[in-house]
């Protein structure tokens, strides 16, 4: 009974860090627009590559953000993403995802820039501002306070459990998404959300 209890207590506390960690990021665009503007992408339609900046640049800083960059370099290699994708534009095949395809060059740019790195440590964990102050502000600092706690444990997973993470349930791709932007099969990336999850899960109840 005892071990029941505990299991279903870790079951929660899973459930409550997927969705704290998923309010991190809004709700994607629908599929058929992306469909629509990968079409034109591929055309090679100038506008449909300001408007690809225009949808995702700020989703794909997040990204860089989430996975452990500061801020100028996020900006450096989120530029750099969308550079590739417009170059190598013709590799999107239809019926291809558009955002997996997106998020796995990304993927790619800030693995390469680690490398460049060669060891070094990229990660800064930056002070996040105060809530404004107000009536609720006390239940806002103690909501901002669990992000930051999830964020931060978000930024200290290995590579691999991070990018599942961040990509499934910050940038809300779905399982098939995430895995092709990972470039492993769905099964491999639902085990990384899983031990992703568990490191979270020990990382921010003992905090």
């Amino acid at each position: 009974m005892e071990k029941d209890t505990q299991a279903t207590e870790q079951n929660a506390v899973t459930a409550h860090l997927s969705t704290e960690v998923a309010s991190v990021q809004p709700i994607p665009a629908a599929a058929g627009e992306a469909a629509v503007l990968a079409k034109r992408l591929r055309q090679g339609e100038q506008a449909a590559a300001t408007e690809l900046v225009d949808r995702y640049y700020q989703r794909i800083y997040l990204f860089m953000r989430a996975v452990g960059h500061d801020r100028q370099i996020s900006e450096d290699l989120t530029q750099e993403t969308f550079i590739r994708a417009w170059r190598h534009i013709q590799q999107l095949r239809e019926g291809k995802a558009l955002s997996g395809w997106l998020f796995r060059i990304a993927g790619n740019v800030s693995r390469l820039h680690r490398r460049r790195l060669k060891g070094k440590d990229s990660v800064s964990i930056e002070t996040v501002e105060p809530p404004a102050e107000g009536i609720d502000s006390s239940f806002e600092a103690g909501q901002q306070e669990q992000r930051d706690l999830v964020r931060q444990a978000v930024q200290r997973l290995p590579w691999k459990l991070r990018q599942a993470v961040v990509l499934h349930y910050m940038e809300q791709l779905t399982i098939a998404e995430a895995a092709d932007a990972a470039g492993v099969h769905e099964g491999t990336l639902k085990s990384r959300l899983n031990r992703g999850l568990e490191t979270l899960r020990k990382e921010v109840t003992n905090e």
